[in-house]
């Protein structure tokens, strides 16, 4: 039979009360008339812990716990964990609740401080924002329930393992295509973009209204109606896709504790969803010092599964990326023009001259849009004011920096290759509306 008394706990007001008590007793010796005094302090302070464990320990004071979570997390994102409470105690129980938490996301300092009434159930919901992918394991919930007395604690150990995997963010992925597939998009940074040009797949002849491209005025069915009659037409679909990944050491910097790869992973999930959702076909291609993985472009609803399945299994590598086996890859595997997203990082005009030939191959080829990143904490650091010859220094440095970002920005321009360059954050809304404008204008 187990022992109910191996979970019992002693608490700081324990010891402070025992420390007056004893601080008493140490008088009575020196000053008699105290003795009385100690003893019966001595003998309340007992039958106060004694009230306190029987209160605690006795059958009736029974307490459930149940933790409630989703079986896939979303990367970087807040996802919530339910805890239901149910107390079949008589007496208000006062609780510190420390989930076992996985070891990823090293919180090593997690409790809850809670009161729970008598014969009361309760839903507790705390929030947890994962930062790598992968499987996480939940494990015990203890729970250090106390009286009103406060003197002693008892510990409840409930077993609950539970599996949760982390994906990356399907979360943001269902708010940005509620954004760009909305009829207007009142949502800050999505872009309604206005079209420039237009597609050759014919819709139909419509009347001309003010806006209408003259071009697309149609003259035999002008001189049959004797109205202006315009040709219209509308998005060519099944147009291919390609988010290709960098996943060589330069996408292993971290920005609010994400890596540059992880970011990229998640606005490809977006991008990938938003061109489904357009009927583009879209397709994934991973790199570094080798190629990767390879899916090739498809629209249907099944293959986004695969994408998802895809990039969750990514990771880093510690090489350089080799954009001469990148660009014999996309000779073989890519057949028809198509959009890419290149996501990668530059750090230096140096880096960008080594692959500028390259990547104008590519462009040849097909739409290219290269996406690298800027450096919030320089961009930040280089903006501060200066006040000794050691700050000059190092805001002159951030500011060479910065300004080099811009330099790869016009190099790259310089040769017709569309870029983007953008904070980690605003990574997959840019992305967005760079596909949505290159849409408008016709370009693929």
């Amino acid at each position: 039979m187990k022992n109910p008394f191996r979970n019992i706990y002693i608490r700081s007001r324990f010891y402070f009360l025992l420390g007056i008590v004893a601080v008493l007793f140490a008088l009575s010796f020196g000053y008699s008339y105290l003795f009385p005094l100690g003893q019966a302090t001595l003998i309340v302070f007992i039958a106060f812990c004694l009230v306190d464990i029987i209160l605690l320990f006795n059958p009736t004071t029974r307490l459930l716990c149940e933790r409630n979570v989703s079986d896939v997390f979303s990367l970087s994102d807040e996802n919530p964990v339910h805890l239901e409470l149910t107390s079949r105690s008589n007496i208000t129980l006062h609780l510190r609740i420390i989930d076992e938490l996985p070891y990823q996301l090293q919180k090593r300092d997690f409790y809850i401080n809670y009161t729970i009434a008598a014969r009361d159930e309760k839903r507790l919901t705390y929030q947890l924002r994962p930062v790598k992918r992968g499987v996480y394991i939940f494990r015990n919930i203890n729970i250090f329930a106390h009286t009103f007395l406060g003197l002693i604690q008892r510990r409840f150990v409930f077993d609950k393992r539970n599996t949760t995997q982390v994906y990356p963010s399907i979360l943001q992925m269902k708010k940005y295509e509620l954004r760009t597939l909305s009829r207007i998009a009142f949502f800050e940074g999505v872009k309604k973009m206005r079209r420039i040009g237009h597609s050759y797949e014919f819709d139909q002849i419509k009347k001309y209204v003010k806006g209408d491209d003259i071009r697309s005025i149609n003259w035999k069915a002008t001189g049959r109606t004797g109205d202006i009659m315009v040709n219209h037409y509308e998005d060519e679909k099944a147009q291919q896709l390609f988010c290709i990944l960098d996943k060589s050491r330069t996408m292993k910097m971290p920005f609010d504790e994400l890596s540059l790869l992880d970011y990229a992973i998640n606005a490809s999930l977006v991008i990938a969803n938003i061109a489904m959702r357009k009927y583009d076909k879209a397709g994934l291609i991973t790199f570094s010092d080798t190629i990767g993985t390879t899916l090739q472009p498809d629209k249907n609803r099944g293959h986004l599964r695969k994408i998802l399945e895809t990039l969750y299994n990514e990771k880093e590598r510690f090489n350089e990326a080799n954009y001469e086996l990148l660009y014999l890859h996309i000779r073989n595997a890519i057949k028809v023009r198509s959009l890419i997203f290149l996501f990668t990082n530059f750090e230096s005009i140096y880096a960008i001259e080594r692959v500028v030939n390259i990547l104008r191959k590519i462009n040849k080829l097909h739409l290219l849009v290269v996406i690298f990143f800027e450096n919030d904490e320089i961009v930040r650091y280089s903006k501060t004011e200066a006040t000794n010859l050691e700050d000059i220094y190092l805001t002159t440095i951030a500011e060479k920096f910065a300004v080099e970002k811009n330099l790869i920005r016009q190099e790259l321009n310089k040769y017709g290759i569309q870029t983007i360059i953008t904070s980690p954050a605003d990574l997959s809304i840019n992305t967005i509306n760079k596909y949505l404008e290159l849409k408008a204008r016709g370009l693929i």
